[in-house]
């Protein structure tokens, strides 16, 4: 058998209450431009990254319009050169009084309008190239493809679906507070969520929306807690327990996890008395710390609690221990 001594420690107090995840945030990816689908990597079930193609259409209408324009705008700015040449000619041989001023406005007519027609030829030129990107879907979050919406061969319109996508890397957790202590939550405050289904796991979060409408009959606040999901593994619908840090620091009993025994809704531990037997002492457990967690009942710091082989043992049994250290919380 090992045993530890039990500590006091400076921790504040926590509220845990159950909460439910609700559905995570799901969107319709769309195109923002038309065409036949050539290519179609994303799958259901697939899970993609911000930036990550989704689709690609056929650009190849657009790329031969885009060798047009690039030809016309070759044309538009030699024309252009050549114009800006006669008119420098145009302003010289009118300030010798040579020409008249309205062949000086012909010329600056003529420069005016090869200019416009080179600065529309780039507009148009950066339009199809921005639609040619565009012809490339991209994941625009981090996500779970969930459903496929378009097929390789398929047209698709302009604002077309693609594929619906839920984001994954954060959710939102729903959590009913009674109303004594509705004023402790603050929107921010820190949050610590687990799950029944993920023993271990534990998600870091902050208070998202503190919702100051009751339930009538249960007297209830919603408060809804984002916390992080990176690995995807909190799913819709999973039950939590929330834990929110509320009140001042205060002097706790803190033995390690490994003592404290669960028996259904019995938590108990074993003391190891001056006379090398054990007695079973019923606590009820607070806040964790690392591998220490607060416990409530007849124990007090500084008194051995079996640590290892705990699980064998019954009241009054003697016993020989020797002591095994954790780190300190």
């Amino acid at each position: 058998m090992r045993y530890t001594a039990a500590r006091q420690h400076n921790l504040r107090r926590t509220l845990a209450l159950p909460g439910s995840v609700e559905a995570q945030t799901s969107s319709i990816i769309a195109g923002t431009v038309e065409g036949q689908v050539i290519d179609f990597p994303a799958k259901e079930g697939m899970r993609v990254r911000e930036g990550q193609v989704l689709a690609r259409l056929n650009t190849t209408p657009l790329e031969l319009r885009l060798e047009v324009q690039r030809a016309a705008l070759k044309e538009a700015e030699a024309r252009l050169r050549l114009a800006e040449s006669n008119l420098g000619r145009a302003r010289e041989l009118y300030a010798s009084q040579v020409i008249s001023k309205q062949q000086l406005d012909d010329s600056q007519s003529e420069f005016t309008a090869w200019q416009g027609r080179t600065e529309s030829l780039k507009a148009e030129i950066a339009r199809i190239q921005d639609e040619i990107a565009r012809a490339t879907i991209r994941a625009p979050l981090n996500g779970i493809v969930v459903r496929e919406l378009t097929e390789v061969g398929q047209w698709l319109a302009e604002g077309g679906p693609v594929v619906e996508l839920v984001a994954v890397d954060q959710v939102e957790i729903r959590v009913d507070v009674p109303e004594r202590h509705f004023a402790a939550l603050r929107v921010g405050a820190p949050a610590t969520a687990t799950f029944e289904s993920l023993p271990g796991f534990r998600a870091q979060g902050r208070v998202l929306a503190v919702i100051p409408r009751a339930d009538p009959q249960a007297r209830t606040f919603p408060v809804k807690v984002r916390v992080s999901n990176e690995r995807g593994r909190i799913g819709a619908g999973m039950l939590a327990q929330v834990s929110f840090p509320t009140g001042d620091m205060s002097r706790v009993t803190v033995v390690p996890k490994d003592a404290v025994i669960s028996r259904g809704e019995r938590k108990f531990l074993y003391r190891v008395n001056g006379d090398s037997t054990v007695d079973e002492v019923v606590v009820e457990t607070g806040a964790g710390v690392g591998a220490w967690v607060e416990v409530r009942g007849a124990i007090r710091a500084g008194e051995r609690v079996v640590t290892r082989g705990n699980e064998r043992l019954r009241p009054g049994q003697m016993v020989e221990a020797t002591p095994i250290e954790y780190e300190r919380p």
